[in-house]
């Protein structure tokens, strides 16, 4: 008998609804992108009258997911980084020296005088004034060595001293090498991704390439400086202590210090000590907000090991001055007045809001760890994306119409209904990679347009069946219930195994290729929901009013 029941009926009716709502965003693209970016922008920066009147140009009550355009058909823009991973091991070497001095002053005894000596960056060099007692030296400061954090290197001493006539050296060992150059990698990958989803882009593709490469690529960015300046500020954050002042930047800092320029005071200089006291990479918040005095400022907070550093350091040195570093530049230098427990602060300099706004943002995201050298910077325009866009649709609608005047005049009524599933299965496919944000690529154009192809290859079986039972002389009714049960296999079996493939895409490839496998498989699911409920649900709508006693497929 054919018939459905009427809970599936309103199940099937269901999800196309909500499907062609989900995609219905897509039709007012440009209207809805700009809602979302002044919600986007509303939420971290409060409300203005234009972000306020962007937001409300599309109703609250309607969904606003989109199908995010990728690089080449939004344009944007494309950088190939490469990470200073070398940097990491003299940034190591600078914090493990006050540990190293710390452990050497109670053995003057023995070891004589101790003094940093300028070297390479990678290690570090200290010279004893009675080489008689190196083997006490070094026992020492082995002491200091622990394990390597790596599952490769189990076992393993991160630092190896060595003594060479009266100079203590101390390097990385080779295990630890390869676990820092790892984890530089991992660290400046999180906090470039961070940096680029607090400027609120979407879908950035963001990957590591070989050992010390990073391949950045943000849709919608105007140009690779822009991106440039997002992710290229170190804003690296310290908080060390100043020696004194200096009248020029070449003035004599001393071993264990450095000559930094403060923005404070025009052309005025500060020696400071190299190694610092609290660190940008302990901040756990920052935000922009005023001073008493109604000046721009930020707000930081440290989480619980660096607020202990911080009081303890401004317990222990009452009226003295604590230099505020970002980016080697000291933007305060103000002098401790009392012991400051609780870890929270406020930065204060020469800026503006919006240059509050930014160092917040910058602060949050974290400092990268090691610099960034740009090997490969490209803009892609959006004219080219929008000539791919229209090349897209020409594709789509051809597609289409071929499809449509093929199922039509090959199946009559049947053909019609067909075509109708075929639209709302487009409509669905949208409103699905609109469901999950997904990125439209120039292959997932492709993707969609392969799925325009194959969504009647279902129906085309199940109507060749339908003809196949009419010929048996049964009556309409049952020989379009059998042609749909007796198809089933057979769409089964053919969409299982692209599916298969549409997966294998999407874990084993990347960037575009993902892209067109989530077209292919989403395209699939939509097309065989269409085929076999959709198509029979509007033939059995007709079947049940018009009562034929014969049909033609």
């Amino acid at each position: 008998m054919l018939q459905i029941d009427t809970w599936k009926r309103v199940l099937i009716w269901s999800v196309l609804v909500i499907g062609v709502i989900l995609s219905l965003p897509n039709a007012f693209y440009t209207r809805v992108e700009q809602h979302n970016d002044a919600v986007t922008a509303i939420e971290r920066q409060g409300e203005t009258e234009e972000r306020l009147a962007a937001a409300e140009s599309w109703p609250s009550y309607v969904p606003s997911g989109l199908v995010n355009l990728g690089l080449d058909l939004r344009g944007g823009a494309h950088l190939l980084t490469e990470v200073r991973v070398g940097d990491a091991y003299a940034s190591r070497m600078e914090a493990l020296w006050p540990e190293v001095r710390d452990a050497l002053r109670p053995l003057r005894s023995e070891i004589g005088t101790i003094r940093l000596q300028q070297g390479d960056p990678a290690e570090l060099r200290v010279k004893i004034s009675q080489p008689e007692g190196m083997a006490t030296a070094l026992a020492e400061v082995r002491k200091l060595a622990a394990p390597v954090v790596s599952v490769a290197a189990a076992g393993e001493t991160d630092i190896v001293v060595t003594g060479e006539e009266d100079d203590l050296v101390v390097r990385l060992s080779e295990a630890e090498q390869r676990a820092t150059d790892d984890r530089t990698l991992s660290q400046t990958l999180e906090i470039i991704r961070r940096r680029i989803d607090e400027v609120g882009t979407r879908e950035p593709t963001i990957q590591r390439q070989g050992s010390d490469r990073i391949l950045i690529q943000v849709p919608g960015i105007g140009s690779a400086a822009e991106l440039k300046e997002i992710i290229g500020t170190t804003a690296q954050l310290t908080f060390q202590p100043v020696v004194r002042r200096a009248a020029n930047a070449e003035a004599d800092a001393g071993v264990g210090n450095e000559v930094l320029p403060s923005l404070d005071e025009g052309d005025g200089f500060y020696v400071v000590e190299k190694a610092p006291v609290v660190t940008g990479e302990e901040l756990v918040d920052a935000q922009p907000s005023f001073d008493q005095n109604g000046r721009p400022a930020v707000n930081f907070r440290f989480n619980t090991s660096g607020a202990r550093k911080f009081g303890d350091y401004t317990a222990e040195n009452i009226g003295e001055p604590f230099a505020i570093v970002l980016d080697n530049e000291v933007i305060s230098a103000p002098v401790i007045q009392a012991h400051i427990a609780g870890g929270s602060g406020i930065i204060t300099g020469n800026f503006n809001v919006e240059e509050s706004t930014k160092l917040a943002v910058l602060l949050r995201a974290g400092a990268l760890p090691v610099g960034l050298d740009f090997l490969e910077e490209r803009t892609i325009g959006p004219e080219l994306g929008q000539d791919s866009i229209d090349a897209g649709k020409v594709a789509c609608m051809v597609a289409g119409v071929a499809v449509l005047a093929f199922m039509f005049f090959s199946y009559g009524l049947f053909g019609f209904f067909a075509n109708i599933a075929l639209i709302l299965n487009i409509a669905m496919l949208f409103g699905l990679l609109s469901l999950i944000g997904a990125t439209l690529t120039l292959p997932g154009i492709a993707g969609i347009v392969l799925t325009v192809g194959m969504a009647v290859d279902a129906n085309v079986l199940i109507f060749e069946r339908i003809r196949e039972e009419l010929k048996t002389a049964k009556g309409p009714a049952r020989a379009i219930e059998l042609g749909y049960e007796k198809a089933l296999s057979a769409i089964v079996d053919a969409n299982i195994t692209t599916i298969i493939t549409a997966i294998i895409l999407f874990v084993m490839g990347s960037g575009p290729v993902r892209g067109f496998a989530i077209t292919l498989g989403f395209g699939i699911i939509t097309s065989v929901f269409t085929a076999i409920y959709v198509t029979r649900l509007f033939v059995t709508m007709w079947f049940e009013r018009k009562r034929p006693k014969a049909i033609v497929v």
